[in-house]
């Protein structure tokens, strides 16, 4: 048997420890359903591993998690006859957080600590939590299938290290023992345990169980009290809650049920439960968080709902039973069908999970078309008319991907979308409201995309637009000019680049208007010789241009071309870019351009003209140095 070890926590966990013994969950019953919660998962993954060899089960094949206290010795106890850690597990995972985004989550940490509770519950650390209530955790296990002198003990009073040892232990699975401060003498009472237990962890599928409890009357003149008994009862449903009827069900179970899974918070924004029968069968309860999470834009990382297969837990974050644009909803699906050794290998060329996989696709645009209709409808609440738009502030740019990916469903992808114009600075337009107020004779869509909504909303690719009062939807998620290359048009009207090729805006051009352009084109064709020769190593082609009011000069990507700001971004991304040279069109009646012609400056001229072009649309000068020293040359 070895010897007992100290050993220091993770910093991050130390970090942590000290946060949450300050009390920072503002709920503090949470560690209860936490801690349940780890048993139920402990239980979860014997079952599994089980499917490949039942002498796991050893004497006990029924799960469960028993909950206890000793009011003499002020403990609270969690004991489940699940997986179990081995002395290694022990230390790997109490010692440390296994979880991706660790660094980011405690940079995020700002002091406040109510936000701070709100992070931490986010995050999910719920073994951790026990150290609101408790100074000192014991944790005894024994993993599955070891034999009992190869247990394990774990104790830490929370601060910067902990102990393990090695220890003799019959049943398998882990009990953790609480040792309850004394402002935590509340948690060793049954009556306030069961309300903590109907509260957060009713839907566990396993029976959680405590010791009965009978009136025992007290001696002459003393007052009688409650005695433990040596009887075990279920105090929770024990049956999975998507199993049950709809109707027994309340909505603040099924937010309940989302914060355990999800280890979230808040309440969801929306939630769908349903029985899907046909050629396949499964339950779906898939719910739309209210914020996203901090790794939202780590497509790497696993992310998905719980897959059940006949009620048997079978994996975390089956991200094959919805696209990667969908990533953010959370939830469970119960098949019928499925084999019970499927891996992630086998779901991904499932035929049952493509239509599973179809069906929750559906069925989340369903619910996020719900939310949009709310947004209108007078007969809806205020919280309920805000929901879409919330949704959309948290998870709009990464539904836009599925433009890209989801052909079969773009079209309602569409309908949902948000933007800002030049009538909205909130991402509130649709595209169906555009298209309601387009202009008589408009026959396209305009937008712009620009790294920040001031840059599109001051490019001056808009002043022709701003001048005819011609809203621009603006465009300025990362992903936008990408995704957009999917959705050429909406409900037969064209989407058209106002940054790309040369502007036509059709009949909304008067014939004078037309004639004048030709006229000081056919004018201006000396001048735009002499600036395409000046600027040959910088521009693909120099043009005069009707969209330009104000401005001398603008820079436009050629029609079907990348712009440079998508250009801009795959280089930041460290993705390879083709090399395209921009076009420049100039404003033949701009003073500065009408002095070019005689200016003795005019190769310095053009230089500037192209950098001021660049900077005006989010670039930078090739030279900075040399483009300033023009300028102040000129000054001078």
């Amino acid at each position: 048997m070895s010897q007992k070890q100290t050993l220091s926590f993770q910093a991050e966990v130390a970090q942590l420890l000290h946060l949450v013994t300050h009390s920072l969950y503002s709920n503090k019953d949470i560690f209860l359903r936490e801690l349940i919660s780890n048993a139920s998962d402990a239980c979860d993954k014997l079952r599994f591993e089980a499917l490949n060899d039942t002498s796991l089960y050893e004497d006990a094949p029924n799960l469960e998690v028993r909950v206890s206290f000793d009011k003499e010795a002020r403990t609270l106890t969690i004991t489940d006859n699940g997986i179990g850690l081995t002395q290694q597990e022990a230390i790997d995972n109490l010692g440390t957080i296994a979880k991706s985004g660790t660094r980011e989550f405690m940079n995020r940490l700002s002091g406040d600590q109510k936000s701070d509770a709100q992070l931490i519950g986010q995050f999910g650390v719920g073994f951790y939590s026990g150290f609101i209530v408790a100074d000192r955790i014991v944790v005894e296990s024994r993993r599955a299938g070891a034999k009992p002198e190869e247990g394990v003990r774990w104790t830490s009073g929370g601060a910067g290290d902990f102990e393990v040892e090695a220890m003799e232990r019959a049943a398998r699975g882990t009990s953790v023992v609480l040792h309850l401060r004394d402002d935590a003498a509340d948690y060793l009472s049954a009556w306030k345990i069961k309300s903590i237990i109907a509260k957060y962890s009713d839907h566990i599928a396993l029976p959680i169980l405590m010791r009965k409890e009978t009136w025992k009357e007290g001696n002459e003149g003393e007052p009688g009290e409650m005695e433990l008994t040596d009887e075990w009862d279920t105090v929770n449903q024990a049956s999975a809650l998507w199993s049950r009827p709809k109707k027994d069900i309340t909505p603040e179970q099924y937010t309940e049920f989302y914060k355990a899974v999800s280890h979230d918070y808040e309440d969801p924004l929306a939630w769908s439960h349903n029985r899907v029968e046909g050629s396949t069968e499964y339950t779906q309860l898939l719910f739309i968080p209210a914020h996203a999470p901090m790794d939202m834009w780590n497509r790497d990382k696993a992310a998905g709902v719980k897959l059940y297969v006949r009620r048997v837990f079978i994996m975390d974050e089956a991200e094959a039973l919805l696209p990667v644009y969908l990533r953010f909803v959370k939830g469970v699906i119960d098949s019928a069908d499925l084999p019970l050794n499927v891996s992630r290998e086998l779901l991904q060329e499932s035929r049952d999970v493509k239509a599973i996989r179809e069906g929750n696709t559906r069925r989340v645009l369903s619910m996020l078309e719900d939310l949009a209709k709310a947004e209108k409808d007078e007969a809806a609440s205020e919280a309920d008319k805000g929901k879409f738009a919330r949704f959309y502030g948290e998870f709009g740019a990464v539904l836009k991907e599925g433009l890209g990916e989801d052909m079969s469903n773009r079209e309602r992808l569409a309908k949902l979308l948000r933007f800002a114009s030049t009538q909205s600075d909130t991402a509130s337009v649709s595209l169906a409201d555009y298209k309601a107020r387009m202009k008589e004779g408009q026959d396209a869509i305009y937008y712009i995309t620009g790294d920040t909504l001031a840059a599109a909303k001051n490019s001056p690719q808009l002043e022709i637009f701003r001048k005819k009062g011609i809203e621009v939807l603006l465009m300025t998620d990362r992903v936008d000019e990408w995704a957009l290359g999917y959705l050429t048009e909406f409900d037969g009207t064209p989407l058209q680049s106002v940054a790309k090729g040369q502007v036509d805006l059709g009949k909304l051009q008067d014939e004078e208007e037309k004639k004048a352009a030709e006229e000081a084109a056919e004018a201006f064709k000396p001048l735009l010789a002499r600036l395409k020769e000046a600027l040959k190593d910088k521009a693909q082609d120099v043009r005069a241009t009707t969209r330009l009011v104000d401005s001398p000069a603008c820079l436009v990507a050629s029609e079907g071309g990348m712009s440079m700001q998508l250009a801009r971004m795959l280089k930041q991304a460290g993705q390879a870019a083709p090399e395209t040279k921009p076009v420049l069109e100039v404003n033949a009646d701009h003073p500065l351009v009408k002095k070019l012609d005689t200016s003795p400056n005019f190769h310095d001229l053009a230089q500037i003209l192209f950098d001021q072009a660049l900077l005006a649309e989010g670039g930078l000068p090739e030279d900075p140095a040399a483009y300033v020293k023009r300028v102040n040359a000129l000054l001078v």
